[in-house]
């Protein structure tokens, strides 16, 4: 083959696949002076081609070349045909009409011997022979020793062929990668991937092979994160949507993920078939700090909990479903989502719980009816009511340790969504095991122990505006992003207010978005525009509003009194509330707990903080506490009243 080297080692030798080099009998040549090295550079990089004058002038003077650089031009290639060798420089460096052209045999430079690599390397798997194509492209890219001419790259011209190389190889690379994926060695691919796919996040076919070597490696999660990252980069950089065949990738994957075993889907008696999560948000946007920490904590088994805090409209639902479906690989038995209140807000009472989470599994844990009952009970006319009070509590109780009994040898995810407390989830946690429970909730469910919290605050504007353009088009709202970022603000960053607010500009196409804009940023009238079908803001607050108890609801209207959209201090939340300042504190704390009160400031002491209310909080309760008469006897804070209103207990069964 024309690859093999020559029996005796050549004279010269140059390097340009990463710093320049060059040596002569085996020792170091010194190239000279930088002008000099970037008139090198530019030859050997188009080693047997005539070189432009003109382009050798501005790779050495990119700004103004003096009056002599033509002369100066001269005294350089002078100096390289003495370093080529008296005998043969002027022939290895000769001047014509077209430019200079330095002649190099292959074994004498590396990008040479580069291309003939990855040409061969190419004709084998054209050929079917995928083992010695992934050799040769492996020893192509060997060659490599980082960054082309990384040492002169301020030269554009020198930058702009360090770029045509490196693109060059990257070419080598995805193609290196597809044929190892093709033999089956997904792993190798996977690790050699990671680093180059972040330095060229932009690359789609690099993106791509990385992604098939995760999901073949069998890390789904990372494959489909892979994807998101990369569909982001692209609508926040470009304005660009993922190509229609990576799209076409992710969803394969992403369909596989939501398809259980047959082993996690339960039997057609006893609940539906299929995924039991709720289809995944086609435009799911950001959080990728906060799917990395659940991917880390949840998919390592063990029982791991996770508990995603944050007021009503954050997303943490949509945040908990994406992650169940990146997280499908690593739970073979199933994902469960079961809601822990009802449509109205109410807790759901423990056994309805139970039994629904039976009926989806086909798993034991439902509280037996009275049918079911082999003696006297609750179902039985006859018994006394305080029988069937005794009766029905222990019966949950049973119930609820089959439940944690059946998920022991189990690898299973529970999405408990929206919980009111802890007292319901305790039940339902696995005592051991390798399930994990993933919890949403607007408070910090601080009576659990051993339990990863994480907060999942307002988007970033940035994110908040891809979310929107996603919804109403990037062309809609790239004509006016200044009116697209006042909709994403005046929503509070809220992922529920923004998909709203985009949902009614979507079928109001006629709307400019100024327009709306504006009347979002009226506080009379926000609430009222953040409708879209059966779906509003307002009633998502309203539900936030009742968890509270008659002195939390007077505090947060007394706080609402505040300016719009101002953080607040101790001190003046104190005369807000028109309580001592280590009552008010009290109060603080735990309207923080509920969602309802910020602190976005770092770790500080009480009198330093600032707290926040949300904006579309603000305006909720600015909204009740004229609707609703709010008695002015009532005390505010006091330290043994919790602002939150507890969870009610299950109804007895």
């Amino acid at each position: 083959m024309p690859l093999a080297q020559p029996a005796t080692p050549t004279r010269l030798r140059f390097a340009v696949l990463g710093p320049l080099t060059g040596e002569a009998g085996g020792r170091p040549l010194a190239l000279g002076p930088l002008k000099q090295r970037l008139v090198l550079a530019v030859l050997l990089s188009r080693a047997n081609t005539a070189v432009p004058v003109d382009l050798l002038t501005d790779a050495v003077w990119p700004e103004e070349p003096p009056r002599t650089a033509r002369k100066n031009l001269q005294v350089y290639i002078c100096t390289l045909r003495t370093l080529l060798g008296r005998e043969e420089g002027p022939d290895r460096l000769s001047h014509s009409a077209a430019g200079y052209l330095l002649r190099v045999a292959e074994p004498e430079l590396d990008l040479l011997r580069f291309r003939a690599l990855a040409r061969a390397g190419r004709a084998a798997a054209d050929g079917g022979a995928l083992a010695p194509a992934a050799r040769l492209l492996r020893q192509a890219l060997d060659l490599w020793q980082g960054p082309p001419l990384a040492d002169l790259r301020r030269s554009p011209a020198v930058a702009a062929e360090a770029d045509r190389l490196e693109a060059r190889c990257l070419g080598v690379h995805e193609d290196w990668a597809e044929t190892e994926l093709e033999l089956g060695n997904a792993g190798a691919v996977a690790e050699d991937l990671a680093e180059l796919a972040e330095r060229h996040p932009l690359r789609e076919r690099l993106q791509a092979a990385r992604m098939n070597a995760l999901h073949l490696s069998g890390r789904q999660a990372e494959a489909l994160a892979v994807y998101d990252t990369h569909r982001q980069l692209l609508a926040r950089e470009l304005g660009l949507e993922p190509s229609p065949a990576l799209t076409a990738r992710y969803r394969e994957l992403l369909a596989r993920g939501r398809s259980l075993p047959t082993a996690a889907r339960p039997d057609r008696g006893t609940g539906p078939g299929g995924s039991l999560l709720p289809a995944d948000t086609a435009d799911f946007t950001g959080r990728t700090d906060e799917l990395r920490q659940l991917v880390d904590e949840l998919g390592s088994g063990g029982g791991r909990v996770a508990v995603l805090t944050g007021p009503a409209g954050s997303g943490k639902t949509a945040l908990a479903v994406h992650a169940g479906h990146l997280l499908a690989d690593r739970f073979p038995d199933g994902r469960v989502l079961v809601r822990l209140r009802t449509e109205d807000g109410a807790a759901r009472p423990l056994p309805e719980v139970l039994a629904e989470l039976a009926a989806l599994t086909g798993r034991p844990g439902a509280a037996p009816t009275g049918a079911d009952r082999t003696g006297p009970g609750p179902a039985d006319p006859a018994q006394p009511d305080t029988a069937r009070a005794d009766t029905a509590p222990a019966d949950t109780a049973r119930a609820a340790a089959l439940w944690r009994a059946s998920l022991a040898g189990r690898r299973l995810l529970l999405v408990l969504d929206d919980a009111p407390g802890e007292a319901v989830v305790r039940e339902l946690l696995p005592g051991f095991g390798p399930s994990a429970v993933l919890v949403t909730s607007r408070g910090q469910l601080a009576g659990l122990a051993s339990v990863r919290r994480i907060a999942v605050p307002p988007l970033a504007p940035a994110e908040a505006l891809d979310l929107l353009g996603r919804i109403v088009g990037t062309g809609r709202t790239g004509a006016d992003r200044a009116a697209a970022a006042r909709i994403a603000a005046a929503c509070g960053l809220l992922p529920l207010a923004v998909r709203v607010a985009g949902t009614r500009l979507a079928v109001l196409r006629h709307l400019p978005l100024a327009e709306y804009a504006a009347r979002l940023e009226d506080p009379a009238g926000a609430l009222d525009e953040l409708v879209a079908g059966d779906v509003t803001v307002r009633a998502r607050l309203d539900s936030g509003w009742r968890d509270l108890t008659d002195q939390g609801r007077l505090a947060l209207a007394r706080l609402a009194a505040l300016p719009l959209a101002l953080l607040f201090t101790l001190p003046e939340a104190a005369a807000a509330l028109g309580r001592p300042e280590r009552l008010a504190l009290r109060t603080l704390e735990a309207l923080t707990d509920t969602g309802a009160v910020t602190s976005p400031t770092g770790e500080v002491t009480a009198h330093a903080a600032l707290y926040a209310l949300p904006r579309l909080t603000h305006l909720h309760a600015r909204e009740r506490a004229v609707r609703t008469a709010v008695g002015a006897p009532q005390t505010v804070g006091a330290p043994q009243t919790a602002v939150a209103a507890p969870a009610r207990s299950p109804e007895p069964v």
